[in-house]
């Protein structure tokens, strides 16, 4: 097949090298100068780190420089994924610089896709893979005050368009968000700026790279084990016995975990523990502590104001400032949001995303990869993950089985009755905050688990059982795509 990939992050390189492997025509798409998605350079803020440590992000068969420090820069990422594409010869499948404008249903089958810049035009593919993320477009909350902000000389901007730290210079920054990227930027934001000011309409538990300073938290989080500890939407093995009788035990080992990281953080002292309990981290999803950004709320470089948002912006003896719910007033001469993202697939036609959500607007995606009314369409990367490149590239796993008729999949209406059933489940689990039903975390293996089990590939029972005490290794399923590719060059067309 002539297959056209949109994104040239982790799930779009990951699906080009294992479909141009079982025999198709790739094209790749990105409207980016250079592959990464959320980690190219046009879209990299200062202290862009991983949360994961390098031994469990990564590819399957790609292992990470051993000269990287065990959590990655941004920079250091986007070099990873660019030795992927030199390993594999994906060179050729690019087009960077490339924006798809729109992709359209062809007659007959297939898509017409419309595409500008360095290589504009129309063509025709027999097959789509949507991979532009998850984390598509920054979502900036609908502020009021915004022209009496940009007014009086202030600034607007997500954290994803804060490229250098001159930007913030010598300024009064507000920070509006408590995720990874706001408590990151804050840190690095804090080193230079007048004043750095957070504010978090809720805490969330962050965890620290190593647990009492001695215990890397892959082993708490990063296994079955830790996976287990939350109840997950059918228990079945060591999960049943684990959460059999609503036994006290899960519970008990999160609550020492919370308490360890209470102290570990200082969080009672500087007034900054969660109303939540730590298993809420089921709810969303685990954020790591950024290094430094304790020890900088501790000193006052950094401040925090919990439990408010910004009522408005105003100008103040001359100067920009936000006016919080909760009384304060702060000067704010860049505001930097990272209030989320927006997953949206702008490319499509109405009629064509109306056909992909439900009614409360989620993702109704079979296994988080195929649409069940919309054919020859097919979504990688659609599931936040503990372990992203593993779970985008088992979703090109399942693609690459399914167009070559490796594994079948239920009728259409199971899978509306499975999808409808997940998204349920998901939306109850996270108190209706499911990322448009594209959270997975914290069951990135159980996502895992499902993808390749209807495919018919899998790990040993050895390997996983491992895997409940010892981190994920992703080069445990590097063979997986080769098994492929030999089970397909014997297998019945579609």
């Amino acid at each position: 097949m002539r297959i056209a990939i949109v994104g040239a992050g982790f799930a779009g390189l990951a699906s080009a090298k294992v479909l141009r492997q079982l025999g198709h025509e790739v094209t790749v798409h990105d409207k980016a100068p250079d592959v990464g998605g959320v980690w190219s350079l046009t879209r990299r803020y200062p202290g862009l780190r991983t949360q994961n440590n390098k031994q469990t992000y990564r590819y399957s068969d790609h292992p990470m420089p051993r000269a990287f420090p065990q959590w990655l820069e941004g920079a250091q990422v986007q070099q990873y994924l660019e030795a992927y594409v030199d390993r594999f010869g994906l060179a050729p499948c690019l087009r960077l610089g490339t924006e798809v404008e729109r992709a359209a249903p062809a007659e007959g089958g297939g898509w017409e896709v419309v595409t500008s810049g360095q290589e504009a035009g129309t063509e025709h593919f027999d097959h789509l893979v949507v991979a532009n993320g998850i984390f598509c477009e920054p979502a900036i909350p609908d502020f009021d005050g915004v022209a009496e902000l940009t007014a009086a000389g202030g600034r607007l901007i997500a954290t994803s368009e804060l490229a250098s730290l001159d930007e913030v210079r010598d300024r009064h920054v507000v920070m509006v968000g408590y995720g990874k990227s706001s408590c990151d930027v804050a840190v690095e934001v804090s080193r230079v700026a007048a004043s750095t000011t957070v504010v978090a309409r809720g805490l969330l538990w962050k965890v620290p790279r190593r647990i009492k300073g001695v215990l890397n938290y892959k082993y708490l989080l990063l296994t079955r084990l830790g996976e287990g500890l939350f109840p997950y939407q059918r228990l079945s093995g060591v999960e049943r016995v684990l959460h059999a009788r609503d036994s006290a035990l899960p519970g008990a080992m999160l609550g020492s975990v919370e308490k360890v990281v209470t102290g570990q953080l200082g969080l009672d002292r500087l007034g900054l523990v969660p109303e939540a309990p730590f298993a809420s981290i089921a709810k969303a999803s685990v954020s790591l502590a950024t290094e430094g950004f304790y020890e900088a709320v501790a000193d006052g470089t950094i401040g925090v104001h919990r439990d408010t948002v910004v009522a408005r912006f105003l100008e103040k003896d001359g100067r920009p400032h936000a006016e919080l719910t909760d009384g304060a007033v702060v000067p704010a001469d860049v505001v930097v949001c990272g209030t989320g993202f927006r997953q949206e697939v702008p490319f499509l036609p109405e009629e064509v995303q109306r056909r992909l959500l439900d009614e409360r607007g989620n993702f109704a995606l079979y296994r988080q990869i195929l649409p069940v009314d919309v054919p020859d369409l097919t979504f990688a990367g659609y599931n936040s993950s503990f372990f992203s490149p593993l779970s985008a590239e088992m979703s090109a796993v399942w693609i690459g089985s399914y167009l070559s008729g490796h594994h079948r999949v239920p009728d259409a209406a199971t899978m509306r009755a499975v999808v409808r059933e997940r998204v349920a489940w998901m939306e109850e689990r996270t108190d209706g905050h499911s990322a448009r039903g594209t959270n997975v975390v914290p069951f990135s293996m159980h996502n895992i688990d499902e993808v390749l089990a209807e495919v018919g590939l899998d790990v040993g029972r050895g390997t996983k059982a491992l895997q409940w005490l010892l981190p994920v290794r992703p080069a445990s399923y590097r063979r997986i795509t080769r098994r492929l590719a030999r089970r397909v060059g014997s297998a019945d067309s579609p």
